[in-house]
């Protein structure tokens, strides 16, 4: 069984972070540490939505991050693609037995279900802006 990916959660979370303190640059370390996660992948994460125009980022020791645009200009969908998170499912790649009827067949049926599970994850994505989860964050608050 394959591992999980959290890319696409941890763009998010950067990304709220930055959303949340809209226009204060923010540094790595600091976002790592909302994170609770390795520093280099936070890095790692910044240059990929530096990279998609999400992020503006400032290097150097006094280095810091701040968003692009505005929250409500940025989907979950961007973030998403950003992250470049493998897609939500995948196709197990275990070899065909050519006498089963189902294992002939079964990947080529999944490939279309698939798809369109993907195609409408993605739809759900980019409807929710990054305002959106900042203002479900600042009610949680309250």
């Amino acid at each position: 069984m394959s591992a999980t990916s959290v890319q696409f959660t941890v763009a998010t979370h950067i990304m709220a972070a930055l959303g949340y303190y809209n226009g204060e640059e923010i540094s790595s370390a600091t976002l790592a540490d909302s994170v609770n996660a390795d520093p280099t992948f936070v890095r790692k994460s910044l240059s990929k939505l530096s990279k998609a125009g999400l992020v503006v980022t400032r290097r150097g020791k006094s280095g810091a991050s701040v968003l692009a645009r505005s929250p409500r200009q940025i989907t979950l969908l961007d973030i998403y693609r950003a992250s470049a998170a493998p897609p939500a499912f995948a196709i197990h790649s275990y070899p065909v037995d050519k006498r089963c009827p189902v294992s002939r067949n079964v990947k080529e049926c999944m490939s279309r279900v698939l798809s369109e599970t993907q195609n409408s994850f993605e739809k759900s994505l980019a409807k929710i802006s990054l305002a959106d989860l900042v203002g479900q964050i600042r009610e949680k608050m309250h």
